[in-house]
């Protein structure tokens, strides 16, 4: 990365060798560079792709997609683990990631279910969040949504919950809107599990048992949170803006709701990091490679996302980070 005082310095992934993360990572990389001069961004990707760009960034190959599974998520996996090291060196002060495929991080010896939990393992972090993140969304409210289990089978959920969990998960977005986000005191709602949060034990007993607990336990920190409630109203706590975040026990409660109303303008945050990671809403779209329809928005988002998180005081500490 060229010289003089850090400012913000973007290490970004291209994803899956495959799929559109190439293309929209180096669209948004452009934009954002004309937004932020002050910006210097590093590419870690496959040969080929990088190769194609020339001296237009500052990059480095992790490998030579030969046309395989297990090759491309190779290139995916090594991309990351690249760019976390790169944090780790304080040569960057972000990590914007590419759209990866799981089949073939798996085929490359991966046993992490998503970039998530590899994130946390890589960065050692005791704990990490899946927030997605919209500044606007179709019905004109911001939308902060936490995953408090992430890639689950839906048979396994209420036996992974634990007020623990929960509590430890609240805890964490209130902690991360407050530092990151700059919200002094977030109001968050936690997203009931059973239909109408239970009914009163009528359809389950998992809101008594374990949601509950966790509110209490997370408002006994100091923490503004409500719930459970059910969610067909939990979510319009953010749309009339009462509510600063929800936190939802299971992947599609959240995905469902923030798809319909964020789709290509989303961003995947990890919390709990000792740095900023961002992501595309979106996987690799091997149906759009090459129509020319392939879309930078979200990659864009999650771009300025990271930018705008991105510490102010990074550039000034010295060793590792982490």
């Amino acid at each position: 990365m060229s010289g003089g005082a850090p400012g913000i310095r973007v290490v970004a992934t291209l994803g899956d060798p495959r799929g559109i993360g190439p293309e929209v990572i180096v669209k948004a990389a452009r934009t954002l560079r004309r937004e932020r001069p002050d910006a210097e961004i590093f590419l870690l990707g496959d040969a080929g792709s990088l190769d194609a760009l020339g001296d237009e960034f500052d990059a480095q190959a992790v490998g030579d997609f030969d046309g395989s599974l297990d090759s491309a998520g190779t290139i995916s996996l090594e991309a990351i683990r690249e760019g976390v090291e790169r944090i780790r060196r304080r040569q960057g002060t972000v990590l914007v990631t590419g759209p990866v495929h799981k089949p073939a991080l798996r085929a490359a010896g991966s046993h992490f279910p998503g970039q998530t939990e590899l994130l946390q393992e890589l960065a050692g972090a005791r704990r990490a969040g899946m927030l997605m993140h919209a500044d606007t969304s179709r019905a004109g409210a911001p939308l902060r949504i936490l995953l408090a289990t992430t890639h689950l089978p839906l048979r396994d959920v209420p036996e992974r919950l634990t007020p623990a969990l929960l509590e430890d998960q609240i805890f964490l977005l209130h902690e991360s809107l407050r530092d990151r986000w700059r919200i002094p005191a977030p109001r968050l709602v936690l997203c009931a599990l059973n239909p109408h949060a239970s009914d009163g034990g009528l359809f389950g007993d998992e809101e008594a048992r374990i949601l509950t607990p966790a509110v209490e336990a997370a408002r006994a920190r100091g923490v503004e949170v409500t719930g459970p409630l059910p969610a067909d109203t939990a979510f319009l706590t953010l749309l009339d803006r009462t509510a600063d975040g929800v936190v939802v026990p299971y992947h599609d409660v959240g995905m469902a709701v923030f798809k319909t109303l964020a789709f290509g303008h989303g961003v995947n945050v990890t919390l709990g990091l000792p740095f900023v990671r961002t992501s595309p809403d979106h996987g690799t779209a091997f149906d759009l490679v090459g129509t020319g329809r392939a879309d930078p928005s979200s990659a864009l988002e999650a771009f300025r996302l990271a930018a705008r998180l991105a510490p102010a005081s990074a550039g000034d500490a010295e060793g590792p980070l982490f």
